[in-house]
């Protein structure tokens, strides 16, 4: 779950960080999950925007060689705050960013092993880093899956030179399945692969062959996402400028068609409208614990929570996300209590993305009439819809957020 480079705003977190009462009730009835949020980069991209720093802008207050302290210093806080109302276990651990492995592979042992003794990990936890594919050595990956990284995301985004120099990503063009492949070598149950379609001057011969690679590298997950440009990037400020082309729908829709064609050939199956899985125990089942409303605690600057129906968001930058810890108080910047609409709201745009739908029964009358809408369309599954349950088509897959504003009030 990549970090915002802009935070909402909300009401205040206590000092402590102390939740309402009603949020401690249940703690863990859906599944708990950790992120840990690692904000730094050897370099930026030009099409970034998450909450993440090169060394230079750092700044004094924080560096990576201290990093792995502060976050344990917020598992404590975090610890106290659940008290005598602990998740009964941990499910999934996430450790995002940025680029977590630019941290010593020893230092991300330390986090898991410290949520482990916090909460403790349940026994078929999964535990997953991200990863630059210029971050990791087969010696650092052989360290991580000791430590108990049992699944690893790399970020491919592309097969072709040409797309990687407009993306500003440094690594070369077939270090990603190097990588992918040294990871399963280390013993990772679980690899993932991610590309990025629809960049300026990417041909459809480019998306294929990086398709091909990823099929090729025996990877057993691939998320793909359609470029999107951020206010603020690099990226933005050359298509402003004239420099570069701006996405095109109809190009990234022919890309996502591709996608799906090429995995759903060599036996992988889409179980969210951006992620394929070659079996289902491949499927991310920390992102599944966001889609299903699941509790999770976010660890790090940025990083965002949700416990019991409260939601809430660490201060951003990493010197006053350590200040804030040394002073003993919570590093969250404000949160917000979801009302039953919103709650509702966000478990029909999340759920109607899986491959398992959701129930027509949680829609209104007015939701209905918009699904019987999008079943005329072609945009709902028949079958699906007659055993009560809307489920995307493949057409549909390609209109998600308009079938959502249909099915919501």
């Amino acid at each position: 779950m990549a970090m915002p480079g802009v935070l909402p705003e909300g009401e205040s977190v206590p000092t402590d960080g102390s939740l309402p009462p009603t949020a401690l009730r249940a703690v863990g009835a859906r599944g708990f999950g950790v992120y840990v949020h690692v904000p730094f980069c050897a370099s930026r991209c030009g099409y970034c925007d998450f909450n993440t720093y090169t060394a230079g802008e750092l700044g004094g207050g924080a560096s990576r060689e201290t990093y792995a302290d502060t976050v344990l210093a917020e598992l404590r806080l975090a610890a106290r705050v659940l008290g005598d109302t602990p998740p009964p276990r941990v499910d999934t651990v996430f450790v995002g960013g940025g680029t977590p492995t630019l941290l010593p592979a020893d230092d991300l042992a330390r986090i898991l092993d410290g949520i482990d003794r916090t909460w403790g990990l349940a026994a078929d936890a999964e535990v997953t880093t991200e990863a630059n594919p210029e971050s990791v050595t087969p010696e650092s990956l052989k360290t991580l899956r000791a430590a108990g990284y049992t699944r690893i995301s790399l970020g491919m985004q592309s097969a072709a030179p040409g797309v990687l120099a407009v993306l500003d990503r440094k690594h070369s063009a077939g270090r990603a399945t190097s990588a992918a492949a040294e990871a399963r070598d280390a013993g990772f149950d679980h690899v993932n692969l991610d590309l990025i379609y629809g960049t300026p001057g990417e041909r459809a011969e480019d998306f294929a062959a990086s398709l091909d690679q990823v099929v090729a590298a025996g990877v057993d997950h691939v998320s793909a996402y359609a470029l999107i440009v951020e206010e603020g990037t690099r990226l933005a400020a050359r298509m402003r400028r004239g420099e570069l082309a701006y996405p095109s729908d109809d190009v990234a829709a022919d890309r996502y068609l591709a996608a799906e064609a090429a995995l759903d050939a060599a036996g992988f199956s889409w179980y969210e409208v951006s992620n394929w899985a070659r079996t289902p125990g491949a499927r991310c089942r920390h992102n599944l614990l966001y889609w299903t409303g699941g509790d999770w605690w976010g660890l790090g600057p940025g990083a965002h929570s949700h416990v019991g129906g409260v939601r809430w968001w660490n201060v951003k930058h990493p010197s006053a996300y350590a200040a804030r810890l040394a002073a003993g108080e919570s590093p969250g910047h404000a949160r917000e209590v979801l009302t039953v609409d919103e709650a509702h709201m966000e478990d029909v745009m999340l759920r109607l993305r899986l491959a398992s739908g959701l129930p027509l029964a949680v829609l209104d009358a007015a939701g209905r009439a918009g699904a019987e809408r999008a079943l005329a369309a072609g945009l709902l599954a028949g079958a699906e819809y007659a055993a009560g349950r809307a489920v995307l088509t493949l057409r549909g897959r390609l209109l998600a957020d308009a079938v959502v504003r249909d099915l919501l009030p």
